[in-house]
C-alpha cells in the first residue's frame, strides 16, 4: 500500500511539473493564505503582548489613583487657580480606612526647566517616596535613588532620569553636582538608567516618558514648593492647586483588588463635588486586554482563513482545468484497468502536492515576519524618518511574535484545504465514462 501511495506521488510530481508557471502559480496562493495567517496572528500577539507588558508594569495588585483636572465649565465664575484632585487628608483617609491596602505612594508631578550653567532641560520635577524607583521599576546607572533619611529631613536631594542627565551633564559625572529647578538648588545623588516610555492605559492614566525626569523626595517638594504652583509657558502664567497628583495603593491580595477599588471611589465620593480623580485598576485593564486579545486573534485568523479560501478555490480550478485536459489520459488509464479510486487517489495526490508545497513555503515566509518588519522599519526610518515618526507608537515599537500553534495549525488547515478543494475535481475525473473519455478530442 506504501509503495503504491509512493508511486502516485511520483506520477502526482511528473504530472504537475508538466504545467510548472500554472501549478506556481497555485502554490502561490496557498502561500499567501498561510504567511498571512502567520504574519496576522505574530502580529496581532506582538501589539498584545505589548500592551500586556504595559499594564503588568503597573502592577496587577496595585490601584492607582490620579488627579484630573475639572472641565472649565465647572469653575465658571471662579477667580484664581481652582483647587482640585486627590489630597493628603484623601490619602491619609484611605490608608488609614481600608484594611487590605498594604502601603501606598504618594506622588506629585510639576513641568519644570532644569538648568546647570548654560544648559536647560524641559522635563517632569517628581515628588515621590524611596517606593517609587521598585513601583515603576527603574534601575540606577549610577549613585542611588531616594531614602527614608532623605524624606524624614527634607533634603535638597535629586535623582536624574538618563535623559535629563546627559543633557545636563554631556561630559561629566553628574554625582555630587548641584541642579537648578527655578530657584532651588538640588544635589545629585544618582543616575537612573534609560526607560521606554509608556503609552496611555486607562481613561485616567496619560503616557509617561521616564526620560527627562528628575525625582525629589515628596516632603521637600511639599516644603520648598507647596501646592499652589505657577507655571510660566510663552510670555503666560498658569497657576494650580494640586496636592498629589497621583496616589499607587499596593494591595495585600490580587483577589482584593476589585472590592478595594469599590471601597476607594466610596471613600472619595463624599469629600469631592465633582468627579476630579480617576481610578484605574490594573487587573481589570489585563483582563480585558487578554479578552481583546482573544477577540483579535480570532478576527486576524478570520481575514487569513478568506486568504486561504481563494487559494483553495485557485486549486480547484487548476485540478478541474487539469481533469478536463486529461480526459483521455483517464479513459486509457480505466480501459487498461485502473478502477475509481485509483483515478481518485492520483488526483488527491496531485492537490495534496501542491498544498503541502505551498504550506512549507508559506511557513518558512512566516517566520520571516520579525526579520522584514524591523527591516521596513530601518528603511522608513533611514528614508523616511519623518512619517516614521507621525506613526503610532505601537508600530514603531512592536514587534511581531510568533504564536507557536499556529504553524501546525496553518499546516493542517493547507492539507485539509488541498484534500477538500481537490476531492470534487477527482470524484469527476473518476465518475468519466472509459469509452466517452477514450473519444475525447
Amino acid at each position: 500500500m506504501l509503495l503504491l501511495w509512493v508511486r502516485t506521488l511520483q506520477l502526482g510530481v511528473k504530472s504537475l511539473s508538466l504545467h510548472l508557471m500554472r501549478s506556481l502559480l497555485t502554490v502561490l496562493g496557498i502561500f499567501i493564505g498561510i504567511a498571512s495567517v502567520i504574519w496576522l496572528l505574530a502580529i496581532g500577539e506582538g501589539i498584545s503582548r505589548k500592551a500586556q507588558e504595559q499594564i503588568e508594569g503597573l502592577g496587577a495588585n496595585n490601584v492607582i489613583v490620579r488627579s484630573i483636572e475639572p472641565p472649565s465649565e465647572t469653575t465658571e465664575g471662579i477667580r484664581g487657580p481652582v483647587p482640585y484632585g486627590i489630597t493628603r487628608a484623601d490619602y491619609e483617609r484611605m490608608m488609614a480606612t481600608i484594611p487590605t491596602i498594604e502601603r501606598g505612594l504618594p506622588i506629585r508631578e510639576i513641568r519644570r526647566r532644569f538648568g546647570r550653567g548654560g544648559r536647560l532641560v524641559d522635563g517632569r520635577l517628581v515628588g515621590c517616596t524611596p517606593e517609587y524607583f521598585e513601583v515603576n521599576r527603574l534601575d540606577m546607572a549610577r549613585g542611588r535613588f531616594l531614602t527614608d533619611a532623605d524624606m524624614r529631613t527634607k533634603a535638597n536631594h535629586c535623582v536624574l532620569a538618563a535623559g535629563t542627565a546627559e543633557r545636563l551633564f554631556p561630559l561629566d559625572d553628574p554625582i555630587g553636582q548641584s541642579v537648578r529647578v527655578e530657584e532651588t538648588f538640588y544635589r545629585v545623588v544618582g543616575v537612573t538608567r534609560p526607560r521606554s516610555p509608556t503609552s496611555g492605559i486607562g481613561g485616567s492614566l496619560a503616557g509617561q516618558d521616564f526620560n527627562f525626569d528628575v525625582y525629589i523626595p515628596i516632603s521637600t517638594l511639599w516644603s520648598r514648593i507647596g501646592d499652589h504652583v505657577i507655571t510660566r509657558r510663552s510670555g503666560s502664567f498658569e497657576g494650580e492647586v494640586v496636592e498629589l497628583s497621583q496616589a499607587t495603593l499596593r494591595i495585600d491580595k490580587v483577589e482584593h483588588v476589585m472590592e478595594t477599588a469599590d471601597l476607594v471611589r466610596e471613600t472619595l465620593r463624599p469629600h469631592h463635588r465633582t468627579e476630579d480623580y480617576g481610578i484605574t485598576v490594573p487587573l481589570e485593564l489585563l483582563e480585558q486586554a487578554r479578552t481583546t486579545r482573544m477577540m483579535f486573534i480570532l478576527f486576524m485568523g478570520l481575514i487569513a482563513a478568506i486568504s486561504l479560501v481563494v487559494g483553495g478555490i485557485g486549486i480547484m480550478n487548476i485540478m478541474l482545468a487539469t481533469v478536463t485536459e486529461r480526459t483521455r489520459e483517464i479513459g486509457i488509464r480505466r480501459a487498461l484497468g485502473a478502477k475509481r479510486r485509483d483515478i481518485i487517489r492520483q488526483f488527491l495526490a496531485e492537490t495534496v502536492l501542491l498544498s503541502v508545497f505551498g504550506g512549507m513555503t508559506g511557513v518558512l515566509g512566516g517566520l520571516l515576519c520579525g526579520p522584514v518588519s524591523r527591516g521596513i522599519r530601518w528603511a522608513l526610518d533611514a528614508a523616511a524618518p519623518d512619517v516614521m515618526e507621525q506613526l503610532p507608537e505601537v508600530i514603531q515599537a512592536v514587534d511581531p511574535i510568533i504564536v507557536p500553534w499556529s504553524i501546525p495549525l496553518a499546516l493542517a488547515i493547507a492539507v485539509s484545504i488541498g484534500i477538500a478543494f481537490g476531492l470534487y475535481p477527482a470524484v469527476r475525473a473518476a465518475k468519466m465514462d472509459p469509452i466517452e473519455a477514450l473519444r475525447h478530442e
